[in-house]
């Protein structure tokens, strides 16, 4: 098959994308300010030091899921933006509308976070307790992580950050966890990753097989139209797993601090329709304001793709995530859709990936749970110090 033209994101588009951004960026700081109000006026209120933190946890989720969607804005649109299939300002509202309808359509993977992640039959059994303040300490740890390797452009897992957090907050607080459902959770964060190498370095084979006689400019002119298609779904599917990981921490704050009450011990609970709502609006406008530092990374930084490689890559990550979602697990779509534009860059040639960007994210994913479990378990040590548990 003929060499693919290599493009990339202009500059006079990056030049205008912060004044196409303003209008996001002045719609976040309202949103935000409504919401501290509130949290203010509620906190006045209240009376109960456990009732502020759960507020508190509600704020810093929604906060955390805000970071998701912006960290995470390269997942679904960096492909569609270096292949010039659509403009930045064109593939944010495209990835934002579709990440707040994938948001809305699931729950399972939210449920199985809130009644799963600890042992809630030990809990009951022991009469222990998870606290606001663990699931705060928990998401200000992430948070902080998330944020700071968006930054650097590097797309990190936002959804092991979590993880890492609640990890090391529930060992240092005695809070017994679900092995057998983090062992899952283990399973899915090797398996996943290596199935859309896998499948998007066979799949990127078989079209090389099927278009070699057909000239570029041809495969081009096709595939610029499909990848619309595939990164749509890339970003519904983004969406529909990595929004319930937060509407999974508001319902167990919900319910630590005494605002939702499960039928009877030891049944699920379920998300409230509010949460939902709330965690698809929050990660819409993240995804709205976007991260473009891992969009560079993710769209030209690892290899450098024309559109039949975009739509390859999101097809194949968009189907990956579909699954683990029907499953209610919570997977990282970073490495996802990482691991499938490895995947491709490696079918081409092994020269054709840059394998020292690939290896600073893959040694950012090593550390990233074991980083913000202690960012995670520090900040509780701090917080038990003060009485504040």
């Amino acid at each position: 098959m003929p060499m693919m033209p290599d493009t990339e994101v202009t500059s006079r588009a990056s030049a205008q994308a912060p004044a196409n951004r303003l209008p996001w960026i002045i719609a976040g700081s309202v949103i935000a300010a409504l919401i501290l109000t509130a949290s203010v006026v509620l906190s006045l209120h209240l009376a109960s030091l456990m009732q502020v933190l759960t507020i508190s946890v509600v704020i810093t989720a929604l906060t955390f899921d805000y970071v998701n969607g912006m960290h995470d804005a390269g997942n679904a649109i960096a492909t569609v933006i270096s292949t010039r299939v659509l403009t930045p300002v064109a593939a944010l509202v495209m990835a934002a509308v579709l990440n707040l309808l994938g948001a809305m359509v699931h729950a399972g993977v939210a449920e199985s976070i809130a009644n799963k992640f600890a042992d809630m039959d030990k809990i009951h059994l022991l009469h222990l307790q998870i606290t606001p303040a663990m699931l705060l300490c928990g998401l200000v740890g992430a948070s902080a992580w998330s944020f700071l390797t968006a930054r650097w452009g590097l797309p990190v897992s936002t959804s092991h950050s979590l993880f890492g957090g609640l990890i090391g907050v529930f060992l240092l607080g005695g809070i017994p966890l679900n092995m057998g459902y983090l062992s899952k959770l283990g399973f899915f964060m090797v398996f996943a990753p290596v199935m859309a190498f896998t499948v998007g370095w066979g799949l990127m084979i078989v079209l090389m097989w099927i278009f070699h006689n057909v000239a570029p400019h041809k495969i081009n002119k096709h595939f610029r139209f499909w990848q619309v298609f595939s990164s749509a779904l890339m970003a519904f599917s983004h969406g529909s797993n990595d929004a319930q990981k937060a509407m999974g921490i508001i319902t167990l704050a919900l319910v630590s601090g005494g605002f939702l009450h499960a039928a009877h011990p030891g049944a699920h609970v379920g998300v409230p329709l509010w949460v939902k709502i709330a965690c698809a609006l929050v990660i819409a406008l993240g995804t709205g304001l976007g991260g473009m530092q891992v969009i560079k990374t993710l769209g030209h930084k690892i290899i450098k793709l024309a559109p039949i490689h975009g739509f390859t890559a999101e097809t194949v990550a968009a189907t990956t995530i579909q699954l683990v979602t029907f499953l209610k697990v919570p997977v990282s779509t970073t490495h996802i859709i990482s691991s499938s534009i490895l995947g491709i860059g490696a079918s081409k040639r092994l020269s054709a990936v840059r394998w020292g960007v690939a290896s600073n994210i893959v040694i950012a994913w090593v550390f990233t749970i074991p980083t913000c479990a202690a960012a995670g378990a520090l900040l509780y040590a701090i917080v038990r110090c003060f009485g504040l548990v």
